[in-house]
């Protein structure tokens, strides 16, 4: 039965363009959401069957052992760890209660930026056409602006590109004396080619200035049990967040996945595998468009202009949604130049990024290269 908040696809559209998710609801292939669909496996839906009752029934654990979960999972000493109710619980207690002024590189997540509130946000336009992070000139732009936090999204959400590590070193000593914490989002981290190599979670013994932020959601695959954490040596911003969370901010299935993950380590690599191999093809898809400006991906979504003399990007993805039942993500909104003419497309399965490949080609003209 349809909702009855629509009688016919163009409502439809209207409807789920204004929602947040519960998409699964509504018959629709979900090109908009970031999250790997090789992930969890089905023992651990089994095991949540298996406990149903006791995690229903009992009070979760509390910051300490969550904490502890992590710290097992990433190989890092609880003490240093902030579990949240997904990232975003962590990015409105930081954004919102302890940054005096935060600056983000844009376009990025929006989030970093709305939770701030009225005059202590500041955004940092990246390179153009490139959508590069310059660090030297944003170390500069932080250290004039006064900034206490700094945020980098990396891979960035929405161009899918991350910032080499060396960069992000150089970034975090010339931060060093200004009494500003590096926020270093690596809620994608999972999906470049080598996420060990990539990652600054090796490096918060050596910076104390630097916080690693992370969304489970994504990688795991998990959107609706809402884990997040944040990882620093710094203690009094440990100390900050965790007096901001409330005593049982995560529920009994979160932590019940944060036990048995572990266990599907390699089950987990192999699925990000799959996620890459599917999105690498549809990169290579989508660069066969005349006019199409493709950006490289090193996550899980692809960042695309589209051509001057077409459909604008809310044209395409009200079309592609009424004529195909395929949703993705216009930019426009994003604070960038002609955000109007930018989409972002999830990977999926690779015959659902055909058949989306093979859609855009009828409303595009298929002017293939």
């Amino acid at each position: 039965m349809p909702d009855p908040d629509y009688k016919n696809q163009i409502e439809k559209y209207e409807y789920i363009s204004g929602q947040h998710g519960g998409y699964y609801r509504h018959d629709f292939i979900d090109h908009a959401y970031l999250y790997n669909l090789y992930f969890p496996p089905e023992k651990v839906f089994t095991c949540f069957k298996n406990k149903i009752h006791d995690l229903v029934l009992n009070y979760p654990v509390a910051q300490d052992v969550l904490a502890s979960l992590v710290g097992k999972l990433i190989h890092q000493r609880p003490e240093h760890i902030v579990v949240g109710n997904g990232a975003a619980e962590l990015i409105k207690i930081v954004s919102g209660h302890i940054a005096r002024k935060i600056i983000v590189p844009v376009p990025s997540f929006n989030e970093y930026v709305n939770a701030a509130p009225t005059g202590c946000s500041i955004e940092f336009p990246l390179e153009i056409p490139s959508f590069q992070l310059d660090v030297d000139k944003f170390a500069a732009r932080i250290i004039e602006a006064g900034a206490d936090i700094a945020v980098v999204v990396t891979p960035n959400n929405p161009t899918a590109m991350a910032v080499p590590k060396s960069d992000l070193i150089r970034l975090a000593k010339k931060l060093a004396g200004h009494d500003c914490q590096l926020i270093i989002d690596e809620s994608f981290i999972d999906f470049v080619q080598e996420p060990d190599q990539t990652s600054m979670e090796d490096q918060v013994e050596k910076y104390p200035n630097i916080v690693i932020f992370k969304s489970m959601s994504k990688a795991f695959g998990i959107c609706g049990l809402r884990i997040g954490y944040l990882l620093t040596k710094n203690p009094n911003f440990i100390n900050a967040v965790r007096q901001g969370v409330h005593i049982w901010n995560i529920n009994g299935f979160a932590e019940e996945f944060l036990r048995v993950l572990p266990d599907y380590r390699d089950v987990f690599i192999k699925s990000c595998n799959q996620v890459k191999m599917d999105r690498d093809k549809l990169y290579k898809d989508l660069t066969t468009f005349s006019g199409l400006t493709v950006y490289k991906p090193d996550a899980n979504f692809i960042f695309c202009r589209l051509p001057d003399d077409g459909p604008s990007a809310p044209e395409l993805t009200k079309r592609l949604f009424v004529e195909h039942n395929m949703y993705i993500k216009h930019c426009q909104g994003k604070t960038m130049p002609d955000s109007d003419r930018y989409i972002r497309i999830a990977a999926r399965t690779k015959e659902e990024n055909t058949n989306l490949v093979q859609a855009m080609g009828l409303i595009l003209g298929a002017n293939n290269k």
